[in-house]
């Protein structure tokens, strides 16, 4: 994610206005890798200003996607979609328990989808995402299997 300088630029740029409130939300998503969902931004938003609405932190993110700034990533847990400040192509580690989601920086050869089984669709994007149990989850429930499907 560009810095909170740039974001601002970014936005006057393109005709959005940038209240005290957005930039806050800059602010708080520059450097953020934890993957946070739309209600932990708007928590963290309304704790330095609890005039917010959920309204103003879900149009900002909408626009922060729309611009390229935020990938959202999809249905991993019950709290929905979580928010990537990382936008270059990767992957994630996703842990079951704790909803943890951790960036993978890495390729991984031969995963493609042939037409026949496209459907028709034109891809344009894809993410692996790798389920499983965190080191700290395991320790806390006495050591889950570390490898292999349960």
């Amino acid at each position: 994610m560009r810095s909170v300088e740039d974001l601002v630029r970014l936005f006057r740029e393109r005709g959005y206005k940038v209240t005290p409130q957005r930039r806050l939300i800059f602010e708080l998503l520059a450097g953020d890798r934890s993957h946070p969902t739309a209600e932990e931004i708007y928590q963290r938003v309304r704790a330095v200003m609890p005039e917010v609405s959920r309204t103003t932190v879900y149009n900002t993110l909408r626009e922060l996607i729309t611009l390229g700034e935020l990938r959202p990533v999809e249905n991993l847990s019950e709290g929905g979609t979580r928010y990537d400040t990382n936008t270059t192509h990767h992957h994630h580690l996703f842990c079951v328990q704790c909803h943890a989601l951790i960036d993978i920086d890495r390729e991984f050869e031969g995963i493609e989808l042939p037409p026949e089984e496209a459907a028709g669709f034109r891809l344009v994007n894809y993410q692996v995402t790798f389920y499983g149990y965190c080191p700290d989850c395991q320790r806390a429930d006495g050591g889950r299997p570390s490898q292999g499907k349960e």
